[in-house]
């Protein structure tokens, strides 16, 4: 299988964390892909239209998007159980990881609102509406036990993943004093391998 991915990409991480987790790492061959807003690359739209991060092109020739969607896929391979199957857990994960997808959309939207966004074009209303988003979910998790003390499954993968990606992009954000729940969490995930050996690169 080939997984197209950036190194800073908080999504294609999640796929990265999930893969070691699963045991299929060494199964995937990581090919990496350049996306930003405004410059082409018509070899990556003709494999995904969307040109986002990451696809999992599997060994039959398939093209799987969505991060959720290729660990959803690589836990049905590996039988594994990062995805409860059925019931109240399943949808409680599935909804869970809907919010922490829309929180790090809402910051990558913000990092290039920022950063790719021309001087004197930059709506600063917008990036602090999105911002808000993402800091708002980041309470809501802050009180829910369930997902921090619970098993290291989607939810927390991708949870991982939003607070790795403030700390990538948005240093000085203030997160860990603001959540000190979070905190503590991502310090214990970071004891994990998986977590550990994915962190992006120094900004």
């Amino acid at each position: 299988m080939k997984l197209t991915f950036s190194p800073a990409s908080p999504f294609a991480r999640k796929v990265r964390i999930a893969a070691i987790e699963l045991g299929l790492i060494d199964k995937i061959e990581f090919t990496p892909a350049t996306v930003a807003p405004g410059q082409a690359n018509e070899d990556y739209s003709r494999i995904t239209p969307l040109k986002k991060l990451p696809v999992l092109i599997t060994n039959d020739g398939d093209v799987i998007l969505d991060s959720y969607v290729i660990v959803e896929y690589l836990n049905e391979m590996a039988g594994g159980s990062l995805i409860p199957d059925y019931g109240p857990r399943r949808w409680k994960a599935k909804t869970n990881h809907s919010l922490i997808n829309g929180m790090l959309d809402s910051m990558l939207l913000c990092r290039y609102e920022k950063m790719v966004r021309p001087q004197g074009l930059q709506w600063q209303a917008w990036s602090d509406d999105h911002w808000n988003r993402a800091w708002t979910g980041m309470a809501r998790f802050e009180n829910m036990p369930d997902v921090l003390d619970g098993p290291f499954d989607i939810s927390q993968i991708g949870l991982v993943c939003v607070l790795g990606y403030a700390d990538f992009r948005f240093a000085d954000c203030g997160w860990r004093k603001a959540y000190p729940k979070l905190d503590a969490f991502h310090q214990k995930t970071l004891e994990r391998p998986s977590v550990k050996i994915s962190v992006p690169p120094a900004a």
